[in-house]
């Protein structure tokens, strides 16, 4: 989407060889507009995969996991929490690792709102190792669900995450994707 790459080569920060930073329109604050015209490329991208929800983790993905909901006929978004209310009891459960922030984390999602008749499109901001994406697929599959699909706002190719969902025969759809950082320049 030369929308969104334009958007990182504006405002985006590469920071070393592996981070990038786009929390002035992505990440902390909403490009709101953005955002909607990245829903609607993600609908066209999976239009006919049969998806009726779509799941993500929290924060950053929600918005965009919004926005695409919209775009494919308002189906609902489910969103993995990352620490477990004392409201749910017998969540899905899944290990992921944070790079950005080098912390390991359990994600939940209620077996109230993913089951074994869902079609599930999982949608997060960014694809780099693959961890987030591999852990949401581990929820859909604990579910009995099947995987429609996965798409990212941004992913760094470099850092192989995609080939680790494409392996499990899952189709990849990424909005931007970053070849390299090399000291803070971004390559597509």
């Amino acid at each position: 989407m030369k929308e969104l790459e334009q958007r990182i080569l504006k405002d985006g920060v590469g920071i070393g060889s592996d981070i990038l930073k786009v929390d002035s329109f992505l990440n902390h604050q909403l490009d709101t507009g953005l955002i909607a015209r990245m829903g609607e490329e993600f609908a066209r991208l999976f239009a006919g995969c049969g998806a009726n929800k779509i799941l993500t983790v929290e924060a950053s993905g929600i918005a965009i996991a919004f926005a695409a909901a919209r775009a494919m006929g308002d189906i609902p978004v489910v969103f993995a929490k990352k620490a477990l209310p004392n409201t749910m009891e017998d969540p899905y459960v899944a290990k992921v690792h944070s790079f950005t922030k080098n912390t390991d984390k359990t994600i939940v999602v209620s077996k109230s709102y993913l089951s074994g008749g869902d079609r599930v499109l999982i949608i997060d901001d960014f694809l780099a190792y693959g961890s987030a994406g591999l852990g949401l697929v581990d929820i859909v599959r604990q579910a009995g669900a099947e995987v429609a699909g996965f798409g990212a706002a941004i992913e760094k190719s470099f850092q192989g995450g995609a080939e680790k969902l494409r392996a499990l025969g899952i189709t990849v759809h990424s909005l931007a994707v970053i070849a390299s950082i090399e000291d803070g320049n971004i390559k597509f």
